[in-house]
């Protein structure tokens, strides 16, 4: 059973409402600055969630997010720029000398395609990757290689092909979006805001699919699979689909971080990257939901404190959290929280015990 299940529902609902109301007030106590990194976070933490789907309960292990990611965000990315360049063709492409919009660039005209786009694309990418490896029963460390392959290849097109995607200088130079200034104060104010509740939608959504009979089955195929398929079930359908939800809300999130900072390259969807997404998981504690969207925020508000003072600090930093959460916590924050909560109730429970016990001798 999931730790966070044993805190209690009603602690957690308590506990969620006063989060939201807090984070409700943010536009009103928050520069606009630190409004727009906090809408950054709570996007990233979208990711983080359906990656806890498929690694904490399906115990599938990904370090190709960054793929899915990458693709949500060039969607919307190719939205604006197209909007930027009017009836001109981006300007990346004039300097490569290209001279028609190349066909797949026509879609993203539309703001609803491209919107779709930036979920369908990184989902059926995941359908497909998830549905001939999980059949084929590639799991464990090769399914991981194979992650990391795709994110190596994925890079490698982007980059090469600098007169469709801009190169290694991504795509940036877009300002604007339905006539508004991205980085106007009531526009920041505006998409923290659907970010919010984006961000809180998955999380039931997620929620709903663990506690449901789907999210029975895609644990019991962490712990056994074997024992899954002698029962009548497929575990690679299961993996499948949380695999592709993972995909789909991992290319959300790249849409909404890529109006919150303006810009997308292929070092944002590289081996790094994909691999600090795992530790957001991994410190807030896999297998909790929540416990992916507090690593995500703390981790990626370390990371932007730490760079912004030593630059190139954050490796080693990042490098220090994965020794010492494999070492000392392996369930991360919320397994810390759980843990110092039953040691506090054994510790109120025997001093209530022994407070009896000192109440009866006094009266005998």
């Amino acid at each position: 059973m999931p730790i966070v299940n044993k805190l209690g529902v009603r602690g957690q609902r308590i506990a969620w409402g006063v989060v939201l109301i807090l984070m409700s007030l943010a536009p009103l106590v928050s520069t606009e600055f630190r409004l727009s990194l906090l809408a950054k976070f709570l996007a990233v933490a979208i990711l983080a969630v359906g990656l806890d789907l498929i690694w904490g309960y399906g115990g599938v292990l990904s370090l190709g997010h960054g793929v899915f990611f990458g693709l949500g965000a060039y969607a919307m990315a190719m939205y604006l720029k197209l909007q930027a360049s009017g009836a001109s063709l981006p300007d990346f492409m004039v300097w490569s000398s290209v001279e028609k919009l190349p066909w797949f660039w026509e879609p993203f005209r539309s703001f609803p395609i491209a919107m779709l786009l930036g979920i369908i694309l990184p989902a059926l990418l995941a359908f497909l990757l998830g549905f001939f490896t999980f059949k084929n029963r590639i799991a464990g460390v090769y399914f991981t290689i194979l992650t990391q392959a795709l994110v190596m290849i994925v890079v490698t097109l982007f980059v090469g092909k600098q007169e469709w995607t801009g190169g290694t200088n991504g795509l940036t130079d877009y300002t604007h979006i339905f006539g508004m200034q991205l980085h106007h104060p009531t526009t920041t104010i505006m998409l923290y805001y659907v970010t919010l509740v984006v961000l809180v939608l998955a999380y039931i959504l997620c929620r709903r699919i663990v506690r449901s009979r789907f999210g029975q089955v895609l644990e019991a195929s962490r712990d056994g699979e074997n024992r899954v398929r002698f029962l009548g079930y497929d575990p690679a359908w299961y993996k499948t689909l949380a695999f592709t939800l993972s995909g789909a809300l991992a290319g959300l999130a790249g849409m909404l971080y890529v109006l919150q900072v303006g810009i997308i390259s292929p070092s944002m969807m590289g081996i790094v990257p994909s691999i600090e997404m795992v530790l957001w998981v991994a410190l807030g504690g896999r297998g909790t939901l929540i416990g992916a969207v507090i690593g995500a925020v703390i981790l990626n508000a370390a990371k932007t404190g730490i760079s912004e003072a030593y630059p190139e600090g954050w490796l080693f930093v990042m490098g220090g959290l994965f020794v010492a959460i494999v070492l000392f916590m392996p369930r991360g924050l919320v397994g810390v929280y759980h843990n110092l909560s039953r040691w506090w109730r054994r510790k109120r429970g025997a001093r209530d015990a022994k407070s009896v016990v000192e109440a009866e001798q006094a009266a005998s």
